[in-house]
């Protein structure tokens, strides 16, 4: 049945639902209440002057409306309740009037003046209350459309589909948990009578949703252990011959994380995997060891990063790491033509072992000899689509993704349930912990000093701001606000410049290039520094509005400086939401801050903004429903492996939604 086929939608209704994104009969039945309103009949021998108040009455005058002016108009009538007669004032709900008969029933809301006995109503409900408790179901809006409308059209959907309601929840799990139907768990959630049937049909909607994703990702994973991978013959002691070229020794994380990759890069499967681990944990010389391992097994690999900083950054650490012992590239948007010519020969003849670059490395004109493992850097900042691309460029690569933003175990449940994730929690000797500071905006006198401290001992400085540009909404610091500024505390002596995302990438580049060679002592950014530039000589960390951020990427932002010897810091600055910050002052493990952003931020706002492409569910909530998404994931892999003969045609059913989603052709 489509959405036209529902009786009472018309044309003008259906375009309305669009807007609200409901394109389906499925879309209108789960485009479920954003809150409710709780009818209940007010007390009124415990009752407060200006308290909001719920009478269930009779009117007992004609109403009376008097236009105040143009828009605007007053309707005045009595009211009968229970033990007393009450004056109602409501405004602009004229419309009401022939409704408004002496002896209909009504149900009044609004706020109650004791001196004078009226109740000015802020809504007024035809029929009546009683003694009982009436909820009611409140949607989001748009222009055109009422509660009452999507309520109507979801009744009448419900009503027309009969029992023809797709169920995902196995028979004999409805059986377990005792759920309601399917059918019934909508009708409730729609039209809710009694708050504890309300909350069993919530628990159900939320199960199903959680278990269908979870049996997705369950499948995706048993599905890529399937795939064919590269076959490599990797022994211990060829690792051991790589540590003895670095310059430093391995903690043992990194040791157990290098010791996994090889276990499945000697696998016949496709390798998977995320390594995730805090700000300078030493995820990138893992990732380049494991490239060293597929280069011995004959393969080339490509490294994929976010900004060309990072690109310059990784080709020079690889270049000082293998030296002559591997032909590596750099691929960016800055490579000259006739360079760029040159390396699509050497990756298609074999010719160049290893490429690091930005997203120059998916174009359509970059082809693979034999490439064996793809890495991409920073994973979260880029689109699943690119992402995909890469892989995608040779036959079946292994495939390792790094992150710096370590994730709450809900979070990885969910956004990498089909990866293999390992974890470096272990810092490498010598790293000095940044120490933080919360101050206020009156403490500038302060922060000045400090930074001119550091300016003295030749250390550079970043600055954050939240925003490019002032507006005139907001009070926040401005990037060329705090140029301004900076320059009269600093300017006489020192060189202070900008950067920020909108700038063309080329000046970018040569800005924070000019910061990495020290012709710059202050650099003045937004968030674009949070992942790409590694300068030891910067020693502090400056952050304006530092409540706009949330603790993940304040922690981040810190992790930029300290890389070096030099004894660092971080200045957190903001009036407001002091509390949340003053965790930063008491930790730098990212991975306790991750567990702090996610209770108080949700799953959303783990990286600053929203990620295109993380999961979106309608009615559960990883954060809230983390219970039922751990019993929903270890049922979902119960049924995948062990489904019973009668549940066959829904396993089947599921699996053909993740083939429809296109879930495994991105795979």
């Amino acid at each position: 049945m489509e959405l036209k086929d529902v009786k009472g939608i018309g044309s003008k209704s259906l375009s309305l639902l669009n807007k609200l994104g409901i394109y389906t009969v499925n879309d209108l039945i789960t485009y479920y209440p954003v809150r409710y309103d709780v009818l209940k009949q007010t007390d009124f021998n415990n009752l407060d002057d200006d308290m909001k108040v719920i009478v269930d009455g009779r009117v007992e005058s004609i109403p009376i409306v008097i236009r105040i002016k143009t828009g605007l108009n007053k309707m005045n009538f009595r009211l009968s309740g229970t033990d007393r007669i009450f004056g109602v004032s409501i405004f602009n709900r004229a419309f009401l009037k022939q409704h408004l008969t002496i002896g209909s029933n009504v149900i009044v809301i609004g706020k109650y003046d004791k001196v004078k006995n009226i109740i000015t109503a802020s809504d007024i409900k035809l029929g009546r209350l009683g003694n009982s408790i009436k909820i009611e179901s409140v949607y989001h809006l748009t222009n055109g459309l009422t509660s009452k409308n999507i309520s109507t059209y979801v009744n009448m959907a419900l009503l027309q589909l009969g029992h023809d309601i797709d169920d995902y929840i196995p028979n004999y799990l409805v059986e377990k948990y005792q759920f309601p139907s399917k059918k019934m768990a909508l009708n409730i959630i729609h039209n809710p009578n009694e708050i504890e049937k309300l909350k069993s049909a919530k628990i159900r909607l939320k199960y199903e949703e959680l278990f269908e994703f979870m049996f997705k990702i369950n499948y995706l994973k048993r599905e890529n252990t399937k795939l064919d991978g590269i076959k490599r013959k990797i022994y211990k002691k060829d690792i051991e011959s790589i540590y003895k070229l670095l310059p430093f020794t391995l903690t043992n994380d990194q040791k157990k994380v290098i010791e996994e990759i090889r276990v499945d890069m000697n696998s016949s499967k496709r390798m998977n995997r995320l390594i995730q681990g805090d700000v300078g944990s030493g995820k990138t010389i893992v990732s380049l060891i494991a490239m060293y391992m597929n280069k011995l097994s004959g393969y080339q690999s490509a490294l994929m990063v976010p900004t060309e900083i990072l690109a310059n950054q990784h080709y020079n650490n690889m270049k000082n790491l293998f030296g002559d012992l591997v032909e590596v590239k750099l691929l960016t948007g800055s490579t000259s033509k006739k360079e760029k010519n040159l390396i699509y020969e050497g990756l298609l003849d074999g010719t160049i072992d290893m490429v690091v670059g930005t997203h120059a490395l998916i174009q359509e004109d970059v082809k693979y000899h034999n490439l064996g493992l793809v890495v991409t850097d920073e994973q979260h900042r880029f689109g699943v689509n690119q992402r995909e691309n890469l892989k995608n460029k040779g036959l079946t690569p292994d495939v390792l993704y790094m992150s710096a933003t370590p994730i709450p175990r809900t979070y990885a449940l969910t956004i990498y349930g089909d990866m293999d994730v390992s974890t470096i929690k272990e810092m490498p000797k010598g790293r000095k912990e940044v120490k933080t500071y919360v101050f206020k905006n009156d403490d500038m006198p302060k922060v000045l000093e400090m930074m001119y401290k550091e300016l003295q001992e030749n250390h550079q400085i970043y600055v954050i701001a939240p925003l490019i540009e002032e507006s005139d909404s907001s009070n926040l610091v401005s990037v060329n606000e705090l140029k301004d500024k900076m320059n009269v505390a600093f300017g006489k002596k020192y060189n202070i410049d900008i950067v920020h995302g909108k700038m063309p990438s080329k000046m970018k580049d040569e800005i924070m290039n000019k910061f990495s060679s020290h012709k710059i002592d202050i650099l003045i950014s937004t968030t674009v520094i949070e992942v790409g530039i590694d300068v030891k000589n910067a020693s502090q960390m400056v952050i304006f509005d530092a409540n706009r951020f949330g603790l993940s990427t304040l922690h981040q932002l810190r992790g930029r400086v300290g890389r070096g010897e030099i004894a660092s810091s971080c200045i957190l600055i903001s009036d407001t939401d002091t509390k949340r910050l003053q965790i930063l002052e008491s930790t730098s493990d990212g991975f306790k801050l991750s567990e702090e952003d996610f209770k108080l931020r949700g799953s959303g706002d783990l990286f600053g903004t929203k990620q295109s492409g993380d999961m979106t569910f309608k009615i559960a909530n990883i954060k809230e429903d983390y219970k039922i998404l751990v019993q929903a994931n270890t049922d979902s892999l119960e049924f995948l492996n062990n489904t019973p003969v009668d549940c066959l045609k829904l396993r089947d059913e599921l699996i053909s939604t993740v083939r429809k989603d296109n879930v495994l052709e991105k795979e």
